[in-house]
């Protein structure tokens, strides 16, 4: 059979494993859960000698040494992904839960209930670990999900989806509400994204290269963010020492994610000030600096002109740009030009700024007086994520479980009839 027809028959079985499993108990999705915790330790040796074969592949290949961290599982990250399952355990289920119930002048009540989604295809590079942080979340939302990782990791990924299948039937719901392709040719990729009467929705996660080209393909609806351009605006009136602190840990604490600082936007007003205090902290960081003129001789010894193209980039490293501006209108300018509607925050004690600031910045977080770091699942308190949504439609900001449901019209009346 060619590759098309194997992705269509799994997208087949997914479907028709999603209409048991939305009819699942929490109960029956919590013991699964418990058991490939269970899985998750007692297998251990087995998994990593997989995901060790896929290690020393790699390295003969000539992985660099960052990706081939990303790709390595360590007995830290197996008790993680153990852990992950319990704590998802601890999460209300959403589904079946009802919204909103109001009722219309004829007596109907009329609420909203949550449903699951359907059927999810995950599209994921490198860290095998996605393979159980994604399914579960997905799973517990009521999903049956379709997971594509990278060639790199198929080893490990094998290993981990055989874990999710025997978990899942352990718990008396269907195995095949969690399959792995098991092929690393690209046409299955391609073959996916065509399968909108199946597949209700695709996740990807990975570089923007990955992303754009699932986008490009796909027929159905994408959940994605591109990259993580994250502004912050220090206000003519902001604290400055608490400004400070908070650049330095939305750069510095670990400027390799999606929610690091990229480019810091300063009034005016305080540039003078702030701006030597906060460059040289940040140079006691490890950060490089890339200034507007406005800005560079006021950061002193170590900063370097920017580039055109230094604003707008994601660095994924210990750099950022710096900009002097004339007011909150130039700062939400520039953020309207080069920001990618991943996250924005202002630094002000004035109360009606930081209130238009929250209007007026189009971001899946905006916050005041704090790091863009923030804008995690876990740190908003949704528990866990599955990614970060920047698309508008259906979830904008960190996918949590009840994210990854929708919400359907119900009904409650008594003999009703329209006139």
């Amino acid at each position: 059979m060619s590759v098309a027809t194997d992705m269509e028959q799994m997208a087949v079985r997914a479907r028709d494993a999603s209409r048991l499993l939305a009819g699942a108990s929490g109960a029956a999705k919590d013991t699964f859960l418990a058991a490939l915790a269970d899985l998750l330790a007692t297998r251990r040796e087995a998994v990593m000698a997989a995901n060790a074969r896929d290690v020393e592949a790699a390295k003969a290949a000539g992985m660099d040494a960052p990706r081939v961290n990303r790709l390595t599982l360590t007995p830290a990250i197996m008790d993680a992904m153990a852990a992950a399952c319990r704590e998802i355990i601890a999460l209300p289920d959403p589904v079946g839960g009802i919204e909103a119930m109001r009722p219309r002048p004829n007596g109907l009540l009329v609420g909203r209930m949550r449903v699951p989604l359907g059927v999810i295809c995950m599209i994921y590079e490198s860290r095998p670990n996605v393979t159980i942080d994604a399914a579960i979340l997905c799973l517990k939302a009521g999903n049956a999900v379709i997971l594509k990782g990278g060639s790199e990791a198929l080893e490990s990924n094998k290993a981990l989806a055989a874990l999710l299948r025997e978990a899942l039937a352990a718990a008396g719901l269907p195995a095949d509400a969690a399959q792995l392709v098991p092929t690393s040719d690209r046409a299955a990729v391609a073959a996916l994204c065509k399968l909108d009467q199946y597949i209700d929705v695709i996740i990807p996660r990975g570089g923007e290269g990955l992303i754009r080209a699932v986008v490009d393909a796909a027929t159905m609806p994408v959940l994605k963010h591109f990259k993580g351009v994250c502004h912050a605006y220090v206000d003519a009136e902001a604290d400055l020492a608490m400004a400070e602190k908070v650049i330095v840990n939305a750069k510095a604490q670990r400027p390799g994610v999606c929610n690091a600082l990229e480019c810091l936007l300063v009034h005016a007003d305080v540039a003078p000030e702030f701006l030597p205090r906060v460059g040289s902290a940040l140079r006691r960081a490890g950060v490089t600096l890339r200034a507007c003129p406005r800005a560079l001789p006021l950061l002193g010894e170590g900063a370097a002109p920017a580039a055109p193209e230094d604003y707008g980039h994601e660095f994924h490293d210990l750099i950022l740009a710096v900009k002097v501006v004339d007011s909150m209108d130039e700062a939400l300018a520039h953020i309207h030009r080069y920001g990618s509607n991943h996250t924005e925050v202002i630094l002000t004690e004035h109360h009606g700024r930081a209130m238009d600031f929250l209007r007026r910045a189009d971001a899946s977080m905006v916050g005041v007086n704090c790091s863009t770091r923030f804008n995690d699942g876990g740190e908003l308190g949704l528990g866990a994520e599955i990614g970060i949504s920047t698309s508008k439609l259906h979830a904008y900001g960190p996918m949590g479980l009840v994210e990854l449901t929708s919400a359907k019209f119900v009904t409650l009346g008594n003999g009703q009839v329209r006139g």
